[in-house]
């Protein structure tokens, strides 16, 4: 048994004091403060010099690297990129500006972000074999199972990209998964209802061009909807990067062993696919199918206190925020222009989500328990009343979170302390036990 006295500040060459009760044996362990945000305490000593592991499930209170790239305040609700806040970056930038903030650590100027947008774009179409991919797969197929098999797929194609030691072929291979993952998730949509790829038009910008491969078809011209452009532009924004969450966390724990960039990124789709994370927003629409209508709600919301019934609340709470999730606030905005926009009249699922956050955030249940709409709450809907199906919205997420995966990705791949992961564990099992030949077992 150990206690631990925390130094009266974390200022430098402040300590904390663990004491095993047991010896008396005293451990001082250093004290590293970040820029903003909870200190930490540097245990990468404790097992040598204790014996002990710490126990951490879930790694909640638990720092597995450091990071200049995203801030998260879950208390104050705060979402900081590089510095910026999300606020700031989705009202004025575009995702461009946002992709190159996220792998180069500052905003573009008009020059730069010329450069960086023509040479991300130069990298959208696919090798014309790829294609041949996805007649593997049954034309019901999830969206991300096949970006799943397609994007593990890019290191057969692909070889002058796959040396992670070579900071130039890190970035060629950076480029090619934010350019191609649009196209490999509009080529899903296509397969999946039976319609022909779309190749990609070097004269429209990111949102822009994955509306036109999802949606165009080669008898007609598309003209892309400024407005839904530009919320989709957003909404990429809102999902770039979040910090160590379970896909990054895959990411970087796969990128240590040093696989290669695609095979990492396809581990981030899989751990994404999870309804716990990127599947969110699909379960919030089909709970708010299920609920039916308006005047549902308050039943519904006394069987989600019910414990005996067993129904979650979708799109409320967060395991950071514990307040209300800013990127929630920004898409809540946008949700009804993007609605007026198509044309979506009383949209009823829109009226149970509103319905649903106003009785949750007035309930004292709720409060006490800190359940705050999420992102997922609303992006949902509007995927909706753009007409990607259900099944997309997690494969949209991907989309907008490749950004965040290969910038951690790299930054992981130049950290000088970083090893490969390597969690301990706390076993429960049996102690070494006698072997009894096969012919004595009773």
């Amino acid at each position: 048994m150990t206690q631990a006295s925390p130094a009266p500040n974390a200022a430098a060459g402040a300590t904390v004091t663990l004491t095993d009760n047991a010896t008396g044996k005293k451990l001082d362990l250093p004290v590293i403060k970040g820029t903003v945000g909870p200190s930490v305490v540097d245990i990468r000593k404790l097992y040598g010099a204790t014996g002990y592991f710490t126990f951490d499930p879930g790694y909640t209170a638990t720092g597995s690297c450091e990071s200049k790239i995203t801030y998260i305040d879950g208390d104050q609700g705060i979402l900081l990129h590089r510095g910026y806040s999300i606020e700031d970056l989705t009202e004025h930038c575009d995702f461009m500006e946002v992709c190159h903030l996220l792998l180069k650590g500052e905003l573009p100027n008009a020059q730069q972000k010329a450069k960086f947008e023509d040479d991300v774009t130069r990298h959208t179409m696919l090798h014309e074999q790829i294609s041949r991919f996805f007649t593997g797969f049954r034309r019901d197929a999830h969206p991300m199972a096949v970006l799943c098999g397609v994007v593990g797929a890019l290191s057969a194609f692909y070889h002058d990209s796959l040396n992670i030691e070579d900071p130039h072929q890190r970035m060629i291979a950076s480029y090619r998964l934010i350019a191609k993952m649009p196209t490999i998730a509009a080529m899903a949509y296509k397969y999946s209802i039976g319609q022909p790829f779309m190749y990609p038009r070097n004269d429209l910008n990111y949102a822009e061009n994955f509306l036109y491969m999802t949606f165009g078809v080669p008898c007609e011209p598309y003209k892309v909807n400024p407005v839904v452009a530009r919320a989709l532009d957003k909404l990429f924004i809102l999902h770039a990067d979040h910090e160590q969450n379970a896909s990054t966390s895959t990411v970087r724990l796969a990128g240590s062993s040093g696989a290669n960039p695609f095979a990492c990124i396809a581990a981030g789709i899989a751990t994404l696919w999870g309804p716990a994370h990127g599947g969110a927003n699909e379960a919030v629409l089909k709970m708010l199918a299920e609920i039916g209508s308006k005047d549902k709600v308050p039943e519904f919301i006394k069987r989600v206190k019910d414990k005996n019934e067993g129904v979650r609340l979708m799109g409320f709470g967060h395991r950071v925020y514990k307040n209300y999730d800013p990127r929630a606030t920004v898409i809540r905005k946008d949700c009804h222009e993007v609605l007026n926009e198509l044309g979506v009249k009383n949209e009823p699922l829109l009226e149970i989500a509103i319905e649903l956050e106003r009785i949750a955030l007035q309930d004292e249940y709720f409060a006490q328990r800190k359940l705050f709409p999420n992102v997922d709450f609303y992006s949902g809907i509007i995927y909706k009343a753009m007409n990607f199906p259900t099944a997309m919205f997690t494969a949209l997420f991907a989309v907008a979170r490749t950004v965040g995966w290969i910038a951690q990705w790299n930054e992981m791949i130049e950290d000088p302390s970083q090893k490969i992961g390597r969690p301990r564990q706390l076993y429960t099992g049996p102690d070494r036990r006698p072997f009894v030949p096969l012919h004595k077992r009773a």
